[in-house]
């Protein structure tokens, strides 16, 4: 690693560092982009691994405390304390991060770029473990990486970089846990994890990427015995297998109660116009981004926190071959966006997940325009006492559930207006019909591409699932609002 180093640092410029002859044009556009997604750092104590030439080190001591600025290459480390050691509030560090050693609980933000892409999976594992300590509860880790294939141009005569998939970051960054001296686990969640828009742009590049992760308690009990509720949905109910076995069930590109048909019917509600802004909040597969896109001209900006829903929609993507639709991993309960900057909150079937609803109203109200409008459709209940075995089914799933009148009420309160709150039941037993005669249909289709067992899955579900909304315990709700154009404030 040295002496890949030494060979494209010895003038120490963007070029060198950024490994690409376009660093002067890629910096401007990434550079703000980047600094856009990190969370408030005012008068925080920052830790910058890998922190070159400075790129960002001036602009992180501008709003720190403190900042520690780490690299192993002196000739980089020289360059950023020319351009930041005016500031009185820097440390220069020259240190390997394979054995760097800091005083627990002394950080409140890691901020990495292009560094563990350098570092084999026991050095990654072990940094992590050692970031956990440093970072004070609830600190954040910001780290972007080149995946998959090399990004930049610069001739290489040996290449030591490790080009993961997002999957393999996603995993090896969530799996370590960190326990304190008194006994209580922590581990990182994943807040976002996104592809870096200005190497889309510039070099058509999706590989570029960038994840923002926080310091939590861990609580296997809260998440049905694993570590995260990503890892709950990815290993159990969000499977790759499990999502295209539903694909095959609910159509192309959807994962969701009624596929097109439904998203068609309910899209028509929205009118939505060319160049309006639209967050996919549980985006599943992508199929209702990319007929937004591709039949209204909406930008669709697609959440959800399945790492594997995430990955089959950006593969999707790449077939699509459409600009106007990106995706991102992201706990929409953690998301940080910028308020009043969306037209459409769109949401199918998800947030059946979240225990807050009326917090996550509140933030679909924040990033919504005046006037903004919000769509969901949601698994909803109704009055209990609920049979015991509907009970079970939601206690297994982890869902959290309320009737079609509570959600209503939800949106009221936040302050939506024109409210609609509807138990669409019965439109939901009918697809189920219909999509039950077309999986027994295609019997020999789908056992010949997943197997008998999960065709026998599939069907008892559905059966289940309709004998559930005969005894009036599964309810299915459709939600309409509007953010308030004029927003009086008060004195």
């Amino acid at each position: 690693m040295t002496r890949f180093w030494e060979e494209h640092s010895q003038n120490a410029t963007v070029e060198e560092m950024m490994l690409d002859s376009s660093a002067q044009s890629l910096s401007q556009e990434e550079k703000p982009e980047i600094i856009s997604l990190l969370p408030q750092m005012d008068g925080k104590d920052i830790l910058e691994l890998g922190a070159g030439i400075g790129r960002f080190t001036g602009y992180l001591a501008k709003l720190a405390n403190h900042v520690t600025a780490v690299d192993f290459m002196y000739s980089f480390l020289e360059k950023n304390k020319e351009e930041n050691g005016h500031r009185g509030n820097i440390t220069f560090l020259q240190a390997d991060v394979a054995t760097l050693e800091l005083p627990n609980h002394s950080i409140d933000f890691i901020f990495s770029n292009w560094l563990f892409m350098y570092l084999m999976d026991g050095e990654l594992l072990q940094l992590a473990q050692r970031m956990l300590g440093w970072l004070r509860p609830g600190g954040y880790l910001f780290f972007r990486e080149s995946c998959c294939f090399q990004s930049g141009d610069a001739k290489r005569q040996f290449n030591p970089t490790l080009y993961r998939t997002p999957a393999d970051y996603n995993h090896l960054l969530t799996s370590v846990v960190h326990m304190t001296d008194t006994g209580e686990n922590n581990g990182f969640e994943i807040v976002l994890s996104k592809s870096v828009q200005a190497y889309i742009k510039i070099k058509k590049n999706q590989n570029q990427v960038c994840w923002l992760l926080q310091k939590i308690p861990r609580d296997r009990l809260a998440n049905q015995g694993y570590d995260t509720f990503q890892q709950f949905l990815d290993n159990k109910q969000y499977s790759r297998h499990g999502i295209l076995r539903y694909e095959k069930i609910f159509g192309d590109g959807f994962v969701s109660t009624g596929g097109l048909q439904t998203t068609k019917e309910f899209v028509a509600m929205l009118n939505l116009q060319p160049g309006q802004k639209v967050i996919d909040v549980g985006c599943g597969i992508g199929g209702g981004d990319f007929y937004m896109a591709k039949e209204h001209g909406a930008e669709i900006l697609g959440v959800d926190l399945s790492s594997n829903m995430v990955e089959i929609a950006m593969e999707r993507a790449i077939q699509e071959n459409t600009s106007l639709v990106q995706f991102e991993i992201a706990d929409a309960t953690r998301y940080i966006l910028p308020a009043a900057s969306f037209d459409v909150v769109y949401s199918r079937d998800t947030i059946l997940h979240i225990a807050d609803k009326a917090a996550l109203f509140q933030r679909f109200y924040s990033w919504l325009k005046p006037g903004g409008k919000v769509l969901i459709t949601d698994y909803c209940c109704g009055e209990k006492p609920w049979s015991q075995v509907f009970a079970e089914y939601v206690r297994q799933r982890g869902y959290i559930l309320y009737t079609p009148q509570e959600y209503g009420k939800f949106l009221e309160q936040t302050g939506f207006i024109n409210v609609r709150a509807e138990d669409r039941t019965n439109q939901f037993v009918d697809i189920l019909n219909m999509e039950l005669h077309r999986t027994e249909d295609i019997k020999e289709e789908f056992t010949q591409m997943f197997s008998e067992e999960d065709y026998i899955y599939i069907a008892e579900s559905w059966k289940e699932k309709l004998h559930r909304c005969k005894i009036g315990d599964q309810r299915w709700g459709f939600f309409y609002a509007e953010k308030p154009h004029n927003l009086i404030s008060a004195d």
